[in-house]
């Protein structure tokens, strides 16, 4: 079984934080990118509830992507934060050019957790489509007490 690899280590600019992660595109291996997902929003003061919405959000960014993937690609995730913004960008190379279906039950929960979702497919270098999905969320005033 392949192990994830850590693409950058997290690091801290003032009050920014960015990482990237690069894994075998598995779903055995998002409990690694759902735990720097949270790790991030803890650093960014997001309240528990909105931790767990973060957390939820690159569940299903991920299960989206992984079986789109081509067998052994990699799923790339950006993660960046800053005042409590924190942004998500994740993609495969597949052999399918099928956008991502964005009147499914999946993609409503994506864009109720999160206040913006986009996706796209574009051409790889090489042969395939990179298939992404980008989000963004804030600390909800719901939220603060």
């Amino acid at each position: 079984m392949s192990q994830p690899q850590a693409g950058q280590a997290e690091h801290k600019q003032g009050d920014a934080v960015s990482a990237e992660l690069r894994l075998v595109a598995d779903l055995g291996h998002l409990f690694v990118v759902r735990a720097l997902a949270a790790t991030i929003a803890i650093r960014q003061d997001f309240e528990l509830d909105a931790v767990e919405d973060v957390k939820l959000a690159v569940d299903e960014i991920c299960s989206t992507l992984v079986p789109r993937a081509r067998p052994g690609e990699q799923l790339i995730c950006q993660l960046s934060a800053v005042d409590g913004v924190i942004g998500v960008s994740a993609h495969v190379v597949s052999d399918t050019d099928s956008a991502i279906d964005q009147n499914t039950f999946g993609w409503r929960v994506l864009t109720t957790l999160t206040d913006s979702a986009d996706s796209s497919v574009t051409p790889a270098e090489g042969g395939g489509f990179v298939i992404g999905i980008e989000v963004r969320q804030s600390q909800s005033p719901a939220y603060h007490s």
